[in-house]
């Protein structure tokens, strides 16, 4: 354990922008985006039922429309994203993933903690957690729109005359949630933005007409500055990977292709998630890529996932084809997985 100096490291932006209805969140988020992108390609998570698409027609962007809004289907599309290459990837907006979440939770709280909310939460925030961690892993930049809690306040007219004003409040999300983010934008009706949090030290409690590209090249000026970072983690697909977990036997990459290091907590989900004992074996690959220690823990999981499949494949069933026989006999080999040298 060493400390060392301080450096500042080249980084890529997590952006929040949140407000009530009518505040420009897509349309803002667009800009900034377009300015942060130089050049580069921008892809767009749509849960507003085709909001983003209205403005295609003034911006270069590809667009996925969300029909799910559970966490998996943010997770999935977050992953697409990131396999495509997306220089800037937008979600429009993380509020829908966060009322789903409640909506789950509030169902396993009477169906299975007898109404209890504290317990149930124990299986909700691992998925929110999984959220953020998927949003925090992506390789470009983030932007995210958040909606707000919205009041209505009497306001000057002018002439001695008063109207009512939609007023933005906290965002609908997680409490919490903005210490995930490098910078918070708060707009109001009017389309001006109040920077609640800022990283770069430029904007802090600013107030900003309409943020635009200007806001998004001046983000990637700072961003760029300081030393490269280390390569960031591979987001793990579920059926990727190679039947072999031990270091040696490992697929070697292609000089084409670049070395990625996958996370224990991609190789764990992509575990729980095999269908299969097919499936199962595939995440071996990445997992022989991890350390010693993450190699036990993801070993453990490995061998927990199936025996659950080994259980369920003794009930009766009809003779699988021979293919199906070849990928049990790869599995089957897989569970036998120990260190080099390891005994029993």
């Amino acid at each position: 354990m060493k400390f060392q100096r301080a450096t500042k490291k080249a980084a890529k932006l997590r952006a929040a922008v949140y407000g009530p209805s009518g505040s420009g969140k897509t349309f803002s988020s667009l800009r900034i985006a377009t300015g942060l992108a130089d050049n580069g390609r921008i892809a767009v998570i749509d849960t507003e039922r085709g909001s983003a698409s209205k403005y295609a027609d003034r911006f270069d962007f590809d667009v996925l429309d969300l029909e799910r809004h559970d966490v998996d289907a943010y997770v999935a599309a977050i992953r697409a994203a990131s396999g495509a290459g997306y220089s800037v990837l937008i979600i429009d907006s993380l509020s829908h993933a966060w009322q789903s979440l409640l909506e789950q939770v509030d169902k396993l709280a009477k169906s299975k903690y007898r109404g209890n909310s504290w317990s149930a939460w124990s299986e909700g925030t691992p998925r929110h957690k999984a959220l953020i961690d998927a949003l925090l892993s992506y390789p470009g930049h983030v932007i995210v729109t958040m909606r707000s809690k919205t009041e209505w306040a009497t306001s000057d007219a002018g002439g001695g005359k008063s109207k009512p004003t939609k007023v933005g409040l906290a965002p609908e999300q997680r409490a919490g949630v903005e210490y995930e983010f490098d910078l918070l934008l708060e707009l109001s009706v009017e389309h001006v933005a109040t920077v609640s949090k800022d990283r770069t030290g430029r904007y802090q409690d600013q107030i900003i007409d309409r943020p635009g590209e200007d806001l998004g090249r001046d983000l990637l000026d700072w961003l760029g500055s300081g030393v490269a970072p280390a390569p960031a983690p591979e987001i793990i697909d579920v059926a990727a990977g190679d039947p072999d977990l031990e270091p040696e036997s490992a697929p070697e990459p292609q000089a084409s292709e670049p070395q990625t290091q996958p996370t224990l907590e991609g190789v764990i989900a992509a575990i729980e998630a095999a269908a299969d004992e097919s499936a199962l074996a595939k995440v071996a690959g990445p997992a022989s890529k991890l350390s010693k220690e993450e190699r036990a823990e993801a070993r453990a999981a490995f061998r927990k996932r199936a025996a659950a499949l080994k259980a369920a494949a003794q009930k009766p069933q009809p003779e699988p084809p021979w293919d199906t026989v070849a990928a049990s006999a790869d599995a089957e080999n897989v569970w036998r997985m120990r260190e080099p040298g390891e005994e029993g």
